[in-house]
């Protein structure tokens, strides 16, 4: 039908009037006086779905009842609509769902061509980019789908040249075929209004605890906060500090472990002095056990808490560029909290890098290496094996993250520098808080206390034993053959 020319019904009284919530409009293909095809759309107040409506008005002499199925041929330009190419074209793919799957499949990220067949029946497919999607929704399912898309190159104004050919059963005597279209953002509570449909899913917040964080702690905390304040700067500022706050006792507990360790250093080193050759590896590792047993300390407690906050920060990574709340939205020097903020445009490029100087990137890198060094010098000071960590947490990690988040959103970036500061705060508050030489002084009352082991600490020991004597078994073979 994309070769015949259709004509409205009736083109005029498109606009809502006070009260009505829905409004209809049909393109016709008269076939004769008495026969036509109808394209009828049904357009509701307030909301992006359509209902797209085909309708087969006295055609059934003029339609074969063995034609097979009605192919549908859907193709769309996505523009480019936001400044930096490479990051838009990263959310920019084609989507789709199968019937009663609350997943959903993508063609993945190219800056070429790629294309999909899908040989079984799927529920809807959508044109997805970073902040907005236009999805095609079957009301009976599609029976298969070829899908493709080319990208266009840097600075044509285009991102991708969306294909979707899709197919349904024919049915004769059937007048009417029910789809909707999906016009409108990527917003995540507007798309889990149609929560049956899954369509929820084309944000991409994360799979398994990343999007539940998301789902249930970043997303309720943002929209709460939105409802009362307009600066999304101050937004992410709360939501930062909100963050902070539930995440403390953890950072304390790291904090805490690392000061043990750190009190520890002088008995441990007399440890490695006892046991300086290699065969005496076992056993050395069996009087630092034996020393944090006494001490009551988990070598492991203060990489664990922040393990645990780990998920929370690849939730943010993964929120921020996806969260069309920020698109448009400035704060201070940034114009658009979505995308980079750019306060030096450079005459070349620099690979990796690009052709502009982002401030809120820098500043978070600064911060980064500042919150580095801070840790590394309390770290060191608790195990020799963190001196060899010295040039990739002082200096390649910072440098790394600017270059990454040069071109990044500089919501997340304002995001990472406040949570740094706060670290800072955080750090020279415990030390404040914590008397190192009581500390130490517990750790010694403790030391004298007899311990009961537990059955893990039990099987550890016996484990040891058991190795140690293995070492002594081959030792004593390799002895024997000479």
């Amino acid at each position: 039908t994309s070769e015949y020319y259709f004509e409205p019904v009736d083109a005029n009284g498109l606009a809502f009037a006070p009260g009505e919530e829905q409004k209809n409009f049909a393109m016709r293909l008269n076939v004769d006086s008495a026969s036509y095809v109808e394209y009828l759309y049904t357009i509701r107040r307030d909301n992006y779905m359509i209902d797209f409506d085909v309708r087969f008005v006295g055609m059934d002499d003029l339609l074969a009842p063995n034609q097979g199925d009605l192919e549908i041929n859907w193709q769309n330009v996505g523009p480019q609509n936001e400044k930096g190419f490479d990051n838009e074209n990263n959310y920019t793919t084609i989507a789709y769902n199968f019937p009663g799957d609350n997943t959903i499949e993508e063609l993945g990220m190219s800056k070429e061509t790629k294309d999909e067949t899908v040989n079984s029946k799927i529920k809807w497919v959508a044109f997805k980019q970073q902040f907005f999607s236009s999805i095609l929704i079957a009301g009976n399912d599609f029976q298969n789908a070829t899908l493709q898309y080319e990208t266009f190159a840097p600075g044509s104004g285009n991102i991708k040249q969306f294909h979707a050919q899709l197919s349904v059963p024919y049915t004769p005597q059937t007048d009417s075929y029910g789809f909707s279209f999906y016009f409108g953002p990527n917003k995540y509570s507007t798309l889990k209004k149609y929560d049956d449909l899954h369509l929820q899913r084309l944000v991409p917040l994360g799979g398994w605890i990343i999007g539940w964080v998301n789902r249930w702690l970043v997303i309720p905390t943002f929209d709460f906060l939105g409802k009362y304040i307009a600066n999304y700067g101050l937004i992410i500022l709360l939501l930062t500090i909100f963050i902070k706050i539930i995440i403390s006792p953890l950072t304390y507990k790291s904090y805490l472990s690392t000061a043990k360790m750190r009190l520890l250093k002088p008995e441990m080193d007399k440890i490695n002095e006892k046991y300086p050759k290699q065969e005496d590896a076992m056993k050395k590792q069996q009087a630092m056990m034996a020393l944090y047993k006494s001490a009551g300390v988990n070598p492991m407690g203060g990489c664990l808490p922040l393990l645990i906050q780990f998920p929370i920060l690849i939730a943010m990574f993964r929120f921020f560029p996806a969260s069309i709340e920020l698109r448009g939205k400035s704060f201070l020097w940034a114009d658009d909290l979505s995308s980079y903020d750019s306060i030096l445009h450079l005459p070349f490029d620099i690979p990796f890098y690009g052709d502009h100087v982002s401030l809120f990137a820098l500043l978070m890198a600064v911060s980064v290496f500042i919150t580095s060094k801070i840790s590394y010098s309390q770290t060191a000071q608790a195990g020799p094996q963190m001196a060899g960590m010295k040039f990739m947490m002082l200096y390649l990690m910072p440098l790394m993250l600017l270059f990454w988040f040069n071109n990044y959103s500089s919501g997340l970036s304002y995001y990472y520098l406040v949570s740094n500061i706060i670290t800072m705060g955080q750090t020279f508050g415990f030390r404040y808080i914590v008397n190192e030489d009581k500390l130490h002084q517990r750790m010694k009352e403790n030391a004298r206390k007899p311990k009961k082991m537990s059955k893990f600490q039990q099987r550890y020991e016996e484990l040891m034993k058991q190795r140690e004597q293995l070492a002594r078994q081959q030792a004593a073979a390799r002895n024997k053959r000479k």
